[in-house]
């Protein structure tokens, strides 16, 4: 049987479908990308905010228009989509839908198949508390390149911001224990040539609480740096809170040389009204304070974040202050959203909501004064050299590789672009840059003098 799977949304996501894979691989069936012609196509959906949400219902209408059209026989819809509108009238919207299947119940996906093809009955498994966590007992199909892969270290969040669904939709926070995750980046180490794992959760700085009572990431890191792997150089950490920085996980950073200096820390905004409306659990005085000690503390450091525009009660005052702030503090990596209500969540029904017009200037607004100082960052990098991670290769009449420094996470950075044709993906080289463009880097390959 032919199994096509479509991942939609974050890598937490992509981990998810990596496990519907590896399941139904065990099994036998064949697994494949290419959505047209399977006998299954199974769609892993994102719901986070409204954009997601018409993402993931497009492409349910282009699968249910493949189906009517003879080039897949069964569709199955899973993930966020119908968890988030569990109990709702999802199947007198989508009736050609054979099965939707939560985030919580990813190791049913085996009997959805055998149900709808079987039985040729529609299912559902959509448990209302997911409590589903992945551990290195599950088998996974890692569809990332080989030289790189993401790491699910918890799942799940209970921060409870006011804008946010994820503790609807993923369910308390989980933590993964800590040999189960070295022994899954072991195993990984020995089956493929893996030069950087990125570990990735909700929220990765608050790792362990709800398992051994205590903040644990600094623990977790140092197994991980000291495993004995030849080919992992880099770790790297994505979706860092604020609010669960502790002073041992910011002294580590700098100790161990796997350990990239580069941080992922979602700040949102900076106004304490909006912060307190927010739920962040945070200040704007705290916030500084953290910046201060991370770029003392951590040389050479990357900060990426992200802001949201046009919260409710955010007027042109609180607007400018977080521009003031981005312009003083000068990230090198920043990405930014315009608020999105969502229904069921506190900020839905807030006083004070900002203009779809608004919000769209304050977004353009913003990112270009990021974007000034992304390219001065840049251009700072000229005549230096890097160490290089090969993502891609182009062919082409003029052969081009497209790769990553410690400074660049996969698909969210920049790029770091050069012209050669003795280097291929996978390799770690070394680059001097010769240009800088606002986001990416141009540099030519640094050859062995050896």
């Amino acid at each position: 049987m032919k199994i096509a799977l479509k991942s939609l949304g974050c890598p937490k996501n992509l981990i998810d479908t990596e496990t519907l894979c590896g399941i139904l691989q065990r099994k036998n069936q064949i697994i494949s990308l290419d959505t047209e012609e399977a006998d299954v196509l199974i769609i892993n959906t994102c719901s986070f905010i409204r954009e997601a949400v018409e993402e993931s219902r497009e492409e349910i209408f282009k699968s249910i228009q493949l189906k009517r059209e003879g080039r897949i026989r069964r569709l199955v819809v899973a993930g966020c989509l119908p968890q988030r509108y569990i109990g709702s009238n999802l199947r007198e919207k989508f009736p050609e839908v054979d099965a939707f299947l939560g985030v919580g119940d990813l190791l049913q996906i085996e009997k959805v198949i055998d149900k709808i093809f079987k039985n040729n009955q529609k299912v559902d498994f959509l448990s209302e508390t997911p409590n589903f966590l992945y551990n290195n007992t599950i088998p996974r199909l890692i569809l990332t390149p080989s030289h790189y892969t993401y790491i699910k270290i918890a799942d799940g969040c209970e921060n409870n911001c006011s804008y946010c669904l994820i503790p609807k939709i993923r369910g308390k926070y989980r933590s993964r224990k800590i040999e189960d995750i070295v022994e899954e980046v072991e195993l990984i180490s020995q089956k493929q040539k893996v030069h950087e794992i990125i570990l990735i959760a909700q929220d990765t700085t608050r790792y362990g609480v709800d398992l051994y009572g205590d903040y644990k990431l600094t623990d977790l890191l140092k197994r991980l740096s000291l495993l004995p792997s030849k080919d992992l150089k880099w770790i790297r950490l994505l979706y860092t809170h604020p609010a669960h920085y502790t002073p041992e996980l910011i002294s580590i950073m700098g100790e161990y040389p796997r350990i990239v200096p580069y941080l992922d820390l979602p700040l949102q905004h900076i106004n304490d009204d909006i912060l307190h409306q927010m739920n962040r659990r945070t200040t704007k005085a705290e916030i500084i304070s953290l910046i201060k000690r991370l770029r003392k503390q951590i040389p050479v450091l990357t900060l990426r974040t992200t802001f949201i525009v046009g919260f409710p009660g955010e007027d042109e005052h609180k607007f400018e202050e977080l521009i003031e702030f981005v312009k003083e503090n000068r990230f090198e990596k920043l990405g930014a959203f315009v608020f999105s209500p969502e229904e069921g969540t506190p900020a839905y029904n807030f006083p004070q909501q900002v203009s779809r017009r608004k919000k769209k200037e304050r977004l353009e607004r913003l990112m270009l004064v990021q974007q000034e100082i992304s390219r001065e960052i840049n251009q700072s990098f000229l005549g230096k050299e890097l160490e290089v991670l090969v993502d891609e290769e182009i062919e082409n009449k003029t052969r081009l590789v497209l790769g990553r420094s410690v400074a660049d996470a996969p698909e969210i950075d920049g790029k770091v672009i050069i012209k050669t044709d003795q280097a291929k993906r996978g390799d770690m080289i070394k680059v001097k840059i010769t240009s800088a463009l606002e986001y990416d880097l141009i540099g030519e390959l640094v050859k062995d003098k050896n």
